[in-house]
């Protein structure tokens, strides 16, 4: 590189540049060095300690220095004339030039170092801020927790001595009530604990079967009772006893199973669980639940693992929740290993699915099949979702529903429980959403009369929905 090349690039270049001899002293400045180091006249006689002072040691030989050349960028503290500082960028080029012996190019990063720093001081605020924030949903949740356990414990005691039917009703809508409660109050410590990083998988041996059992009767009793089918298959398989987290399996089932019976009027709900890999002592075993219920658009569905979301606000009015129970499920199965996906279609029901990664005891390793089972395979080449057409007006398996649903509604008022006669109305009134304008106009009739818990206006309206209703 000549002296003619080096000097345009020194007064071109919008870094600072610095150039001095084999004795430290500089010869050259460009105009960018000129300004920001404050030498309007140039720094040509000035050691070049006295600019890197710390970096370049002056001795009598010249200059000292541990910086090595090359292209790489090494940070440095610049002196300003008047013994101010700044951080910089520094390169080090050996030109073997007289007047150019030695080439420094350099690049102010005073912004870059104070954004760094504020970066990490805003980092530091908000882990801060996340921890209170956590703390204080931790107490809250606790304070939170004890009285609501309290009117229940009391709610359950008075339902215990109440034969009034109409006051025992209310008992039952204030325990419902308190177990809602609870289980948002779960769902909002979890969440904290999740968001927090301090939640912790407490792993140990299990019965599987006895865990899907579990899951099952806790399920049944509120599955039956909207006259829904519940069906439940374990792939034979999956060794008896697994280790790993049963109550955060049996946290995420919960929720999915919740959803599927809250948003499911008619058909049925199943519960599938299949081995889908081993790899040495561990299994993944993957979750399948399926409903026949309202379904949701593709559109909406990246909502349903969102904290705080839902599909619309008219799922939080009817049917409730804070929209962090897939949020919690989602984190807890990933926690797991594992992921969790859905499949869906407006109207005609919704696909859940999740894995989890466990491992097998010792005695079991022998036990359970290095290959997926014909089974599994199947699944996972030809899956497909059969076609709901349960809300298909004037489909048999629209007709069936409609004719069990309203002798259901006719025996629930007779015996007074208005609450289930809504529940059935609920399931009319969607088995008949795209039927004809006047068969809609008598269930609404028939709606309000329910709501109303008029005996006699719900049977009337009752028998001229049903005469409008195709014969079979």
């Amino acid at each position: 590189m000549n002296q003619q090349i080096l000097k345009f690039f020194e007064t071109n270049t919008v870094e600072m540049s610095v150039s001095f001899d084999a004795q430290g002293v500089i010869t050259h400045t460009n105009p960018a060095a000129n300004v920001t180091l404050d030498y309007p006249m140039g720094l040509a006689g000035v050691h070049i300690s006295e600019v890197f002072a710390g970096t370049f040691e002056k001795t009598p030989e010249g200059f000292r220095t541990e910086l090595s050349f090359g292209d790489s960028e090494k940070p440095v503290m610049v002196y300003r004339r008047n013994r101010t500082c700044f951080p910089a960028r520094f390169r080090y080029i050996h030109a073997g030039i007289p007047e150019y012996e030695y080439v420094c190019l350099l690049i102010d990063v005073t912004n870059e170092v104070f954004l760094e720093r504020r970066i990490t001081q805003v980092k530091q605020e908000a882990d801060e801020a996340a921890k209170v924030k956590s703390e204080f949903v931790a107490n809250v949740t606790h304070e939170l927790r004890t009285p609501v356990n309290g009117i229940l414990g009391n709610v359950r005691i008075l339902q215990e001595k109440i034969t009034d039917s109409e006051l025992a009703g209310t008992l039952r809508l204030i325990e419902r009530g308190c177990n809602d409660m609870n289980n948002i109050i779960n769902n909002i410590l979890d969440f904290s604990k999740l968001e927090a990083g301090k939640f912790t998988l407490e792993i140990r041996e299990f019965d599987f079967r006895s865990m899907i059992d579990y899951v099952k009767a806790n399920h049944m009793p509120k599955i039956t009772e909207k006259g829904l089918q519940f069906f439940v298959t374990v792939s034979p398989e999956i060794p008896e006893r697994l280790i790993g987290d049963e109550l955060r399996i049996v946290q995420v089932l919960n929720n999915i199973l919740s959803n599927a019976c809250k948003f499911t009027s008619v058909g049925k709900v199943s519960l599938e669980v299949l081995m889908t890999s081993r790899k040495a002592n561990r299994l993944e075993l993957f979750f399948i639940v399926t409903d026949t219920g309202i379904g949701i658009d593709k559109a909406d569905q990246d909502k349903l693992f969102k904290s705080f979301s839902q599909v619309d606000a008219s799922v939080s009015r009817k049917y409730g929740g804070t929209g962090l129970g897939l949020n919690i499920s989602k984190q807890l199965v990933t926690l797991m290993g594992g992921s969790i996906n859905v499949e869906s279609e407006k109207n005609k029901g919704t696909n859940f699915t999740f894995s989890v990664w466990v491992d097998i005891p010792e005695d079991e390793v022998d036990s359970v099949p290095m290959e997926l089972d014909d089974k599994t395979q199947s699944f996972f080449e030809t899956a497909e979702k059969e076609e709901n057409t349960l809300y298909v007006f004037g489909t048999e398996d629209n007709s069936n529903e409609l004719e069990d649903k309203m002798s259901k509604l006719v025996l629930a008022v007779e015996m007074d429980n208005w609450e289930k006669a809504e529940m059935f109305m609920e399931v009319i009134r969607q088995l008949t959403e795209n039927a004809p304008r006047e068969i809609k106009t008598a269930t609404l009739r028939l709606k309000m009369a329910v709501q109303k818990a008029d005996y006699d206006k719900t049977m009337e309206t009752h028998s001229n929905l049903e005469a409008l209703l195709p014969k079979r």
